[in-house]
């Protein structure tokens, strides 16, 4: 099936390798399960811009997290071929044109066994799933099915506690920036996918020790 079909709305069947991903959440992850049991894929994307229907990802970093610790040997970077480049966004992210990059069924594949039924986080991570959803698409692919984590909101219920509205708050206090700044947390490698997720999951893994000492201590408990 062609562009025209996918442009024109007619149903995509679906890649054998979604059919894997969605096969893999036919048992729900208990809500019993402690925090320190549970995997975390935390994932960063580069794009042209910040429009899901006009722009596209560049790159896109993950990296592996459990039981407290960042799994290093997990890392996943990935650079895509996109037909144009944004001007603007190239003065943040610096990338022009990248030595290698992944062809777009070969990166979906990837990313799907990658984060299987993982639980996903992210900084303002519904933006990226919406980038990466629109990647997917041609594959039949219609969106994650993983429970997910935006370490900016988690930041705040842990911070302004669970009844704090989260329109009231200073966006400048809960950047990627300042809750970095605040942790302890180096910026290193900033503005690289790669980069980016790696300091999530160091602010993830200091927000899930303060969420166990307020007595958050399993799934259900996180999620809620």
């Amino acid at each position: 099936m062609g562009w025209l079909d996918f442009l024109f709305g007619k149903k995509i069947p679906k890649s054998s390798f979604v059919e894997a991903y969605e096969s893999g959440f036919e048992r729900k992850i208990p809500s019993i399960r402690p925090v320190t049991q549970l995997t975390f894929a935390v994932m960063d994307t580069e794009t042209t811009g910040f429009n899901p229907k006009t722009d596209h990802v560049i790159s896109f970093g993950a990296i592996k997290l459990k039981g407290y610790n960042i799994q290093v040997s997990s890392c996943m970077e990935r650079y895509l071929d996109v037909p144009v480049h944004n001007r603007e966004s190239v003065k943040v992210h610096e990338i022009i044109y990248p030595v290698y990059t992944s062809p777009t069924k070969d990166f979906a594949l990837d990313l799907l066994e990658y984060v299987k039924n993982d639980i996903i986080v992210g900084h303002h991570i519904g933006f990226d799933l919406m980038m990466l959803e629109k990647v997917l698409s041609p594959f039949g692919f219609n969106r994650f099915l993983n429970p997910v984590i935006d370490t900016k909101y988690l930041a705040m219920r842990l911070e302004k506690g669970p009844h704090f509205d989260q329109k009231n708050a200073n966006k400048e206090e809960y950047s990627l920036d300042a809750l970095c700044t605040r942790f302890g947390i180096a910026l290193d490698d900033r503005h690289t996918a790669a980069g980016d997720a790696f300091l999530t999951a160091q602010l993830l893994m200091k927000l899930l020790k303060i969420a166990e000492t307020k007595g958050i201590k399993d799934f259900g408990g996180l999620m809620r």
